[in-house]
């Protein structure tokens, strides 16, 4: 816009001689066009965020770890970049090579009345090997490792929480060794690794499936889904009742109700907590919290 406007006064300067006044005519022509590039390029990335909270992860390819999150519902933007180093604004080349400390990893704006912390996590743990030191899959080096970088003491205990259940769930023959360590500046990511699988659709599709991340995770997760928030989301505010995944219910299930309630077995006679049970109440589905009788409709 600045360009266009200013070009037929620098045109008509430097088609005659230019004489010491409009010269600095000319430069401060420059300058103001200068400065609106830098405004309107800010103004391309400043959001009103008022109501969003801040989460940052990473997860190797930061291509890679942008399609989970931009799916959920309540998240607002998310942005490739690099935190976690010593080297101000770094770039691609720069972090890959090594040195600056930084990782590749998404900055992510969310609603927390739509989309919780709990389930950035869960999502996060769900793209990942958190039991690799070295990288992530087929990318290896610092830039590539994972960590759950924490934006203040709850979402810090909500991550070590969360790290400690999947490390004692069996999940993995080797232990989580992902950081959780407090969140440093986040630099973005040059403008064409944003949003790279929309723009880049085959050449994405072919680097993921030959990075391998596919294989392992389909292979450590199985047929458990990858949670949906846009169906989902406030299951009690919404009258709805959505089965957890098997790795949510190994992690909140006794053994015993597991087997019963995910392997159809079959719990031994006289041997529960509910089986002489007389308390007054509503009882509910110990897998989904829905409500299934009332005491008052006990047989008698």
């Amino acid at each position: 816009m600045f360009t266009f406007a200013l070009y037929p006064e620098i045109k008509k300067m430097c088609g005659q001689h230019i004489r010491r006044r409009d010269m600095r005519n000319l430069l401060i022509y420059i300058l103001i066009a200068g400065l609106g590039v830098v405004l309107m390029t800010g103004a391309m990335y400043a959001e009103d965020r008022t109501g969003y909270e801040r989460a940052v992860f990473a997860g190797g390819c930061f291509w890679c770890m942008e399609p989970p999150y931009e799916k959920l519902d309540g998240v607002s933007d998310v942005i490739s970049g690099y935190t976690g180093g010593h080297k101000d604004n770094p770039t691609y080349k720069e972090v890959s090579r090594g040195g600056t400390g930084h990782l590749e990893a998404v900055e992510i704006y969310y609603d927390p009345k739509k989309v919780s912390y709990d389930k950035l996590l869960d999502v996060f743990w769900r793209q990942v090997n958190p039991t690799d030191p070295g990288g992530q899959f087929v990318d290896r080096g610092e830039s590539y490792k994972t960590a759950i970088f924490y934006v203040g003491e709850t979402q810090k205990a909500l991550a070590e929480d969360s790290k400690r259940r999947l490390d004692a769930s069996g999940r993995y023959d080797k232990p989580i060794v992902t950081p959780i360590v407090v969140a440093k500046k986040f630099y973005r990511a040059e403008e064409y690794h944003q949003d790279y699988y929309k723009k880049n659709p085959l050449r994405y599709k072919f680097y993921r499936f030959n990075s391998g991340r596919d294989q392992f995770l389909k292979r450590v997760w199985g047929s458990d889904p990858v949670i949906d928030m846009k169906k989902n989301e406030d299951k009690v505010s919404e009258g709805k009742y959505v089965k957890p995944s098997t790795a949510e219910l190994r992690q909140t299930l006794t053994p015993m109700q597991f087997k019963v309630t995910q392997k159809d077995g079959t719990e031994p006679s006289y041997n529960n907590e509910y089986w002489d049970n007389k308390r007054e109440g509503i009882y509910v589905d110990v897998v989904s919290g829905e409500p299934l009788f009332s005491s008052k409709d006990k047989y008698k």
